[in-house]
């Protein structure tokens, strides 16, 4: 007879052997795939993490469109530029849905921008579009607020008198700015305690999203929900985010609704009380916070990181920026207030932004996702509540569309004659219709930061610094390793 343990070990073989023949019905008429494991999927042979260029390794084998399972869920990934772009604006409406884990539900609630589906989010993405043209975007008034951190992150700069200085919280902090003044209508000043609490908080959740910790919270979320551990943190730190939206709603609130809204929470309540009538509206207290949250988070990592990323590079490739500093010399001069329209006047400077841009491809994937309704996509079916993952990086880095893809190369956006050329394979704000909704927003944060800071000063390596590490490190978004330069007054 069989002992106990004997008897448990061939219940658990017996178990593992059925699922995995499940998984493998399941996968018929999926696209292909590196086979999966019984109750892990492919998580392991990923480490846990989905790494662009482990993705793009995988599609040589397995094609442009494949799929990976995370535990018993489908993962459909798409590769380079035609199966993203094609995936994602063949049939816009059908892929148009978010795929949202449990980590991100127990945090945003289903409120909000970035994290919300079906008419929530139709409504929230379309009051914010409408909202930030009203606020400026593309015109003289949100520009004149990026104008306006600009020179300050120039006196702050010239203020170090030329000793070495890390440039990343100089740089959150003008980008941060901008965007409270969009949403709160005020900046703070570099030492405010509160704003400081905002950027550690924002920090601690980028930086779980890509650990072994978030990992497991998906793998096991009703577990490790009750458990003490990261995720706690994590929790807790979107807390004073929505603390902080919240305690600056009250504070508009009291002041009343003026009759000329000055920022995004102004704007929002005047929707509310519009939708005092009793008609279905979704513009309450609960999504007001949390877009605000989602603004704040998304409008602040990303571009400040890029910018992060952009100096590095200036002092790792010093003859493109002497070029650029000719460039803006001969076209901009010394004195000349930099708007977003001279983009058009200095097409070196525009391309090395771009390159800068895709080089960094700060962004490890690109959020996830969902069918919100049955569809094909590139010639496979797949039914509602599938999660589709775009590798924006393998875009990028796409071979078939950048000449050097794995340089920095400024040339891949100049034609011939040193015109800035677009290219069809730039899409480092994802595509359509969940595309970045602050696109213009970070276009001209880019533009007018990197051009202000290059005509001002010119950025060396600290003395007996001899080289940089152009590593990236993942921190929620591909990040330099900490460093060090000297802004030399020009």
């Amino acid at each position: 007879m069989l002992t106990i343990s004997q008897a448990l070990v061939a219940l658990i073989v017996s178990f593992l052997i059925v699922q995995f023949l499940k998984l493998r019905q399941a996968s018929r008429h999926l696209p292909p795939g590196p086979i999966p494991l019984p109750v892990v999927g492919n998580l392991l042979q990923l480490h846990f993490h989905l790494h662009r260029d482990f993705l793009m390794q995988l599609a040589k084998t397995h094609g442009d469109i494949f799929t990976l399972w995370f535990g018993w869920t489908p993962i459909i990934v798409l590769n380079g530029f035609h199966a993203v772009k094609d995936g994602l604006t063949a049939h816009p409406e059908e892929v148009s849905g978010r795929a949202v884990s449990m980590f991100f539900r127990v945090m945003e609630k289903g409120k909000g921008i970035i994290f919300s589906n079906g008419r929530t989010w139709k409504q929230q993405r379309r009051f914010g579009v409408m909202t930030l043209r009203h606020l400026g975007i593309g015109k003289k008034g949100l520009e004149y607020w990026v104008q306006e951190e600009a020179q300050h992150l120039l006196e702050h700069f010239a203020s170090m008198k030329e000793k070495p200085l890390d440039p990343c919280f100089p740089l959150f902090h003008s980008v941060s700015n901008v965007i409270c003044a969009v949403v709160f209508g005020y900046r703070f000043p570099s030492e405010d305690k509160n704003f400081h609490r905002l950027l550690k908080a924002t920090e601690t959740l980028f930086r779980f999203t890509e650990s072994l910790g978030h990992h497991l919270y998906e793998l096991a979320p009703y577990i490790i929900h009750h458990l003490p551990g990261p995720h706690k943190k994590a929790l807790s730190a979107y807390d004073v985010l929505n603390s902080f939206a919240r305690m600056e709603i009250t504070r508009h609130l009291e002041r009343g609704i003026p009759d000329e809204p000055q920022d995004f929470i102004d704007f929002y309540l005047v929707e509310m009380e519009k939708a005092k009538d009793g008609s279905k509206s979704a513009y309450d207290e609960d999504n007001l916070a949390h877009s605000i949250v989602d603004l704040f988070l998304a409008g602040s990592e990303t571009t400040a990181t890029t910018l992060y990323w952009s100096l590095l590079y200036m002092v790792a490739y010093p003859d493109v920026q002497e070029k650029v500093q000719r460039e803006l010399d001969a076209v901009l001069g010394s004195s000349q207030l930099i708007c977003y329209e001279d983009r058009k006047k200095v097409p070196y400077t525009n391309a090395v932004i771009h390159e800068i841009q895709r080089f960094s491809n700060i962004i490890p994937v690109g959020l996830p996702r969902v069918c919100a309704k049955n569809t094909m996509l590139l010639g496979f079916s797949l039914a509602k509540g599938t999660t589709i993952f775009p590798n924006i990086g393998s875009v990028l880095y796409d071979p078939e569309q950048w000449e050097t893809p794995r340089q920095f190369n400024p040339g891949h956006f100049l034609d011939k004659d040193g015109n800035f050329m677009n290219q069809k394979a730039f899409l480092p704000f994802s595509a359509g219709h969940r595309v970045c909704l602050g696109e213009l927003l970070a276009r001209t944060e880019l533009f007018i930061f990197f051009s202000n800071l290059l005509r001002a000063f010119t950025f060396r390596l600290p003395e007996g610094v001899k080289q940089v590490n152009m590593k990236p490190i993942l921190a929620g978004t591909w990040q330099p390793h900490p460093y060090g330069v000297c802004a030399v007054p020009r």
